[in-house]
Parts: structure tokens; C-alpha cells; sequence
């Protein structure tokens, strides 16, 4: 059996934890830069305030109708996220980690397991332990268990925030209820194409003759049609080494300056190093963009790229950084506003296994100096350790005006009980 665990509003739910006056009230979170509008509570959902929706377009109807809108709070999320997958992995040593707010589990040898009992403690302990609501779908396969969870969540009250799908009628049932267009794992495309040939609703889908769907759409396609079958074809992702690790972000204005821009640069490499590192992972090269404000038709464009190839495979936030200043000068243009910078490193080779080089080779101190960075970073859950030329208050500077604090991960943020 497999279950899907999804907390209910996460970003608003991890607000309302540590401001409890929010309960009950229409909560909206913006994107980066406090851009659009990219999560909400239910409350928010029934004023009908569009995701997506342009903050500044939409300001005056938050005044109106008191909806508290809030700048995204990442640190605070993030942390949240992991007390909310460690707990899973008490229940279960086959936890995938699909997104921020969502876990899929796996039961192995799970034999005569009440698995509406089982759901239900999985969520009174997250609720007791982060104050975090979440909904528990429990079926025989991943994307039928993405279908017991959309249950649970629209139906809490007949629910109590857990469905199982555990026969085939109730399987059936739950198919038959479930639009086409909700259905996890088919996208606009493959639904127009479905709705073509009469599918209207998850169970149309599994109607269609299996030869033909494999021939006509793809493997994908037919896995996803036998999960929903209850035939187990959608395996628990392994974790894997990733090819590429980029960061990039859009400023919280545009800027013309060159410092302010290397400095940026410089903090994007250190990130990407970093993630590097803990992947286990070097890389041969670096490619290193930067961009205007394509929005803002009435200023001159600019963008560009280069890359850097280095002699040897390094994970070496000095080296990394180092290059991408030098890249990003080359760049540069004089009088342009820049608004989006990027770094990204490719060529990834392992750490401990890679052909060496005669002649080339890095220099021996760099990797315990990282090592002994990430150790100190890790134990105190912020860069506390950085490279001279990076800002030393931020590692993302982003508008952000409608802040929370971060009370999980910043000392003097911390609730104080009076």
C-alpha cells in the first residue's frame, strides 16, 4: 500500500502556527519579491482571490475584503517541511519527498494494518507535534493514492482527513468522481487528446484499451493508466545524482551597478558549490547569465552568457565563486539595469572518482577549509560562514515588506512567553 501525506495551505498553515491570529482568518502568500499570489488559506480561496493574481493589481480587493497578505517566509517553511518529513519516517523507512508540502509513502510488509487508524495517527501526531493540518490518501498504488488524498481534502468532515481506497468498488468510485483534468500526471496536452476520444472523468481513462494508449501517447501514459488500474507501475523515486545544480534569481530592482552584481554572483556560486558538496559531486564547468528587465520595453536590453571551463573537477566555493565574478564582468554592459542573474554548474563528475590530471589539480587545502564551512553552516542552519566578497547580512536579497519572522531558524526571532 502506498499513502500520500499533504499538508492543507502549507505556507499559511506554517504562518498560523506561530501567529495563532490568523486562524480563521483569509491568509494570501506572495512569490518572490513579493510578486503574485502563490498560496492562501481556504478562507482566501472562497473570496475568490485568483492564484497568480499581481499583488499590485490586486490590493485594494485584499484591503477590502481583510485578507492578510504576507511576504514568502522560505527559511520558516523549509524547517517546517523537514519536522514534517522526519515524522514520517517513523511510520515508514519508504518516504519520497515530492515536494515542500507532500510526502508519498510505501508500506512493506504492512499485514492486517488498519490503515484508516494508521492515517489518522499520522496526522494527529504532525498536528500535535508542528501544529501542522494535514490529508492522508492510503490506496494500492501512488496515483491512486493521489486520488484518496483529493478525497480526504474535499471532504474533511465525512473523512476525517483520511480515505482509503482498499476494494476495487470503492476504487471504482473514486475514478468515477475524479475529473479528468485532476487526474495527477496529465497535463493539458494529454487531457486534450483524452477528451477527444469521449474522457471525461479518471475512470474513462482506464477504459481505453492498453495497446492503444501505449502506442498513441507513451510508457508513461500506460504506467499511469495501470496505477490507476491498482496494477503497481509508478515505483518510489531513488534518489539520484542531479547533471546540472543552478541558481538563479530575479533582484528585488534592477541594478546597474557592477559590485552589486558580482556580489550577487558570487552568492549564487557559493550556493551552487554548496549543493555540490553535498550531492558529492564536482564539476568541469560553469555557465554564468545575466539579464535585463524584458518587461520594461522603454529601457535598452541586454542579455548574455558565458561559460567557464575549469582544468579539473572542483567543488571548491573559492574556485567557483572566483570564475563566476570574472565570467559575469565579461558580460557586463555599462548603463544597462539588470534584473536576473544566474549561475549554473555542469560537467558533474563524483567527488571520489574521477580521472586526475598530471599536471592540474587543486589546490589540497580547499576541501577540509569547505568542509569545515558546511559543518559550521549545518549546525547553526545559516551561512554563517561566507566568502569576503559576499554580503555578509543576506544571502538572498529579494523585496520582501510583509515579512514574518523566522522562528524556527533565526535566534532572535524566537517567541518569548511572558
Amino acid at each position: 500500500m502506498y499513502a500520500l501525506v499533504d499538508c492543507n495551505n502549507f505556507y499559511a498553515s506554517c504562518e498560523r502556527v506561530f501567529n495563532p491570529s490568523l486562524e480563521g482568518q483569509p491568509v494570501a502568500i506572495l512569490s518572490n519579491n513579493d510578486g503574485c499570489v502563490i498560496s492562501m488559506s481556504d478562507e482566501a480561496k472562497a473570496l475568490q482571490l485568483p492564484f497568480g493574481a499581481p499583488i499590485f493589481k490586486w490590493e485594494g480587493f485584499c484591503k477590502a475584503n481583510n485578507i492578510k497578505v504576507l511576504s514568502s517566509n522560505y527559511p520558516l517553511y523549509g524547517d517546517m517541511s523537514s519536522r514534517v518529513m522526519r515524522i514520517l519516517e517513523h511510520y515508514t523507512p519508504d518516504v519520497e519527498v515530492y515536494s515542500i508540502d507532500e510526502a508519498f509513502l510505501q508500506f512493506k510488509g504492512f499485514k492486517d494494518c488498519d490503515f484508516k487508524d494508521y492515517g489518522s495517527q499520522i496526522r494527529t501526531r504532525i498536528l500535535k507535534w508542528t501544529g501542522i493540518p494535514t490529508c492522508v490518501g492510503v490506496a494500492p498504488t501512488k496515483a491512486l493514492s493521489k486520488v484518496a488524498n483529493k478525497i480526504a481534502r474535499k471532504f474533511p468532515n465525512e473523512t476525517k482527513g483520511v480515505y482509503v481506497i482498499d476494494s476495487d468498488a470503492s476504487r471504482i468510485k473514486a475514478l468515477k468522481w475524479m475529473k479528468l483534468e485532476d487526474v495527477w500526471g496529465i497535463g493539458r496536452g494529454l487531457q486534450k487528446r483524452l477528451k477527444a476520444k469521449g474522457c471525461k472523468t479518471a475512470y474513462d481513462f482506464t477504459q481505453l484499451p492498453d495497446d492503444w494508449v501505449r502506442k498513441t501517447f507513451s510508457i508513461t501514459a500506460w504506467k499511469l493508466k495501470k496505477d490507476l488500474e491498482g496494477v503497481s507501475k509508478i515505483k518510489l523515486d531513488e534518489p539520484t545524482r542531479k547533471r546540472a545544480i543552478a541558481t538563479t534569481r530575479s533582484f528585488d530592482y534592477t541594478y546597474d551597478d557592477i559590485n552589486y552584481i558580482k556580489e550577487r554572483i558570487s552568492t549564487f556560486a557559493s550556493s551552487c558549490a554548496e549543493k555540490l558538496r553535498k550531492q558529492g559531486s564536482s564539476c568541469h564547468m560553469i555557465i554564468v547569465t545575466l539579464s535585463s528587465n524584458r518587461h520594461k520595453k522603454d529601457l535598452e536590453q541586454h542579455r548574455g552568457s558565458t561559460i567557464v571551463s575549469f582544468p579539473y573537477p572542483t567543488d571548491s566555493s573559492l574556485l567557483i565563486s572566483r570564475a563566476a565574478v570574472n565570467a559575469v564582468k565579461s558580460i557586463y554592459k555599462s548603463g544597462i539595469k539588470y534584473k536576473r542573474a544566474g549561475v549554473i554548474v555542469t560537467g558533474l563528475v563524483p567527488t571520489d572518482n574521477y580521472q586526475l590530471d598530471m599536471f592540474n589539480k587543486e589546490d589540497p587545502k580547499h576541501k577540509p577549509l569547505m568542509s569545515a564551512i558546511d559543518t559550521i553552516n549545518r549546525k547553526y542552519k545559516s551561512d554563517k560562514i561566507k566568502i569576503g566578497n559576499q554580503d555578509l547580512e543576506r544571502t538572498w536579497k529579494m523585496r520582501q515588506e510583509r515579512l514574518s519572522p523566522r522562528y524556527t531558524t533565526n535566534i532572535n526571532d524566537i517567541i518569548v512567553v511572558k
